[in-house]
């Protein structure tokens, strides 16, 4: 038996390939995450206070929303930190919560995104049919089926990883606290953490995928059957911002996964991608070409600059 000094604490390497850029990296990725929160914020006081927006469609995009306030929140601030030279540390139980809620998060996206795609089905394909369909107890049923099963599946893999024993290096060779980076610093075997986490997230994403692809084949469908050139375009307005927003969240991915080697560098860069970029532009794309949201959002920011002229 060798004796073994059990892990306390984990060291964040940081980005792979970017040092001496640490201080234009903390200005830059300051500037987006304040916007991510700004805008996500923005968009939910838009959809609380204003009662035209109390529908199936934006009560998702809510919850879009806090989701994504939720995801920039889990790896933003600590990589903050050391980029403006504090404490590359975290401890053994803050590496845990990471990656639970790294997981948690990204699961429910993918039903989110899903679920969002099956409700614009809905609409399009049965629109006289679509209050009676997505009534309020399927609406509450379906976000809390996201948030459960991104729930069940973050606790899968956080068990896995961190039944194991860690008494190497502790040393983190990334950003954030992922299974990839973590798993090789534990002293047991890893083969059961690996292939379940490998299974699982590549299998959920893959059928969240299918499912969004099978329902707009269906929109598709039924757009074309649509008489009036102003008809399509209003059935395919309803879905652009939607579709904007898949394309941001899985075109990063498949093109990592598209190549041979992938770097380090690109690695990490599809990361940030995820986890602060597509958070910032999702309140932009929902907003930017839907009226009910521009004039809530008008409303709110014309409200608080009324009360603020009378104080």
């Amino acid at each position: 038996m060798r004796n073994h000094t059990l892990v306390t604490e984990f060291i964040l390497l940081g980005i792979p390939e970017t040092e001496g850029l640490e201080t234009v990296l903390f200005f830059l990725f300051s500037s987006l995450y304040l916007c991510t929160l700004l805008g996500n914020v923005l968009i939910l006081t838009a959809i609380l206070s204003s009662s035209r927006l109390h529908t199936p469609m934006y009560f998702f995009l809510g919850n879009l929303s806090m989701f994504d306030l939720g995801f920039s929140s889990t790896t933003v601030p600590k990589m903050l930190l050391y980029l403006s030279g504090q404490s590359q540390g975290i401890s053994f139980q803050g590496c845990v919560s990471q990656l639970f809620f790294y997981h948690f998060l990204g699961c429910t996206e993918c039903f989110l995104y899903t679920v969002m795609a099956y409700d614009r089905f809905v609409a399009i394909c049965y629109p006289l049919r679509y209050m009676v369909i997505m009534n309020h107890r399927v609406c509450s049923i379906l976000a809390t089926g996201t948030w459960m099963g991104g729930c069940v599946h973050a606790i899968i893999l956080t068990s896995l990883t961190f039944q194991l024993t860690y008494c190497a290096s502790n040393e983190v060779d990334y950003y954030f606290c992922d299974i990839p980076v973590v798993l090789p610093l534990a002293c047991g075997d890893t083969s059961l953490a690996q292939s379940v986490g490998f299974t699982n997230v590549g299998l959920l994403s893959l059928i969240c995928f299918f499912l969004i692809l099978v329902s707009y084949t269906r929109i598709g469908i039924s757009i074309s059957k649509i008489r009036s050139a102003e008809g399509r375009q209003r059935a395919f307005s309803t879905c652009s911002a939607h579709i904007t927003a898949i394309l941001c969240a899985y075109g990063p991915v498949i093109i990592i996964y598209l190549q041979p080697n992938p770097s380090a560098l690109l690695g990490a860069i599809i990361q940030i991608l995820n986890n602060l970029v597509t958070p910032m532009l999702n309140p932009l794309i929902y907003s930017l070409r839907n009226k009910d949201v521009k004039s809530a959002l008008r409303n709110v920011l014309h409200k608080r600059g009324f009360a603020v002229e009378n104080k």
